[in-house]
């Protein structure tokens, strides 16, 4: 009979090969207990990991276009409450004109124009609401302000309208000779002079992206979906606030001059005039906003709906058996221990220990 030995230190490393081997499962496992997915998808995959990576990627876009639209509605929600403010002043100014009823008290006309300045504060504060450092009313020139200080004359506004004023009727305001203005000629300047300024591009004294706005007439627009694209913002260039201001402006300027009855009666008419189309213009873009709103808030329910199904395609795919994660678990605890207690009588093994 022939006897042959083993090294017992070829049985320890063999025995320290297996732990490891057996460690690496457990570490694997216990990943796949936290996470609830396979740790290694490719390996238990195989051909259709490429699925797996196209729904994550669907998952990211979705997660991503949710995120935008979060913005989106944040941007949506400052300008309804800009536009509601700039609605409510004109209103204000077309109630003033309203109860004048034509009078020619110089204290109610004082108020009146007071007002008139109160009006166009709150448009150019409202204008110039900005959110994340963007101007919400400032079309897409999000970075510059939209409106200037008519009282300051920051941009020449001021200086331009007087000016206009002073070519036509061949005097400034203050002149005494403001009293001789007839009715025919104010109406005259209200619609040769003044209109243009504000609302005819092609007007040689058309001055309202020059002197009055730094908007652009483009509104911003923002994709919602993979397939929609919806308007997220409005810009001052639209009729309904440039309507607004010159009657706001014609207010300041004409209403408490000097002139004859029916001469303030034409100013009066027509700031009246003026602001119901600004009321109207402005509620106008405020009924877009609306349906923009209602729109995102649509795509954001299709989106999480969307996100959840993939999700449970995801789960389908790519979810283990956590109760048969834990159980592997056990048994390779058990396994660790019975290699670390075999190590362990291994090492006492000695020669010497024999002797």
């Amino acid at each position: 009979m022939k006897t042959s030995f083993i090294s017992n230190l070829a049985v320890t490393n063999s025995m320290r090969q297996s732990m490891n081997q057996v460690q690496n499962e457990m570490v694997d496992a216990q990943k796949e207990v936290v996470s609830g997915r396979y740790n290694n998808l490719g390996e238990v995959l195989g051909a259709t990991t490429s699925r797996s990576l196209n729904l994550h990627r669907d998952v990211n876009m979705m997660d991503n276009v949710l995120a935008t639209n979060s913005i989106v509605t944040q941007r949506l929600s400052s300008t309804q409450m800009a536009m509601s403010t700039i609605s409510d002043a004109a209103q204000t100014g077309l109630n003033t004109l309203v109860a004048l009823a034509g009078s020619t008290d110089k204290t109610q006309l004082a108020t009146a124009v007071q007002t008139m300045t109160d009006v166009l504060d709150q448009f150019t504060d409202a204008s110039n609401t900005s959110v994340n450092g963007e101007y919400v009313l400032s079309g897409i020139n999000t970075d510059i302000k939209p409106m200037s200080d008519y009282s300051t004359d920051e941009s020449g506004a001021r200086t331009a309208f007087q000016g206009e004023f002073l070519t036509y009727f061949g005097f400034p305001q203050d002149d005494p000779s403001v009293n001789n203005i007839t009715a025919t000629q104010m109406q005259g300047f209200m619609t040769t002079v003044v209109e243009p300024m504000f609302l005819d591009p092609s007007a040689s004294n058309y001055a309202w992206d020059t002197n009055w706005s730094a908007a652009s007439d483009t509104p911003m627009t923002s994709r919602i979906s993979k397939s929609e694209v919806v308007q997220t913002s409005a810009t001052v260039n639209a009729d309904g606030f440039r309507y607004l201001a010159m009657g706001a402006i014609v207010g300041i300027e004409l209403l408490n001059l000097p002139v004859g009855s029916d001469a303030r009666a034409v100013v009066s008419n027509s700031v009246i005039n003026y602001m119901g189309q600004a009321i109207n213009g402005v509620d106008q873009e405020r009924t877009q906003l609306g349906l923009s709103e209602n729109r995102v808030s649509m795509a954001n329910e299709t989106l999480q709906a969307q996100i959840n199904i993939v999700k449970l395609n995801l789960d389908d795919l790519e979810g283990v058996d956590v109760y048969e994660a834990s159980t592997r678990i056990t048994a390779l605890t058990n396994q660790m221990e019975i290699s670390y207690n075999l190590t362990a009588r291994l090492s006492q093994l000695s020669l010497v220990n024999s002797l």
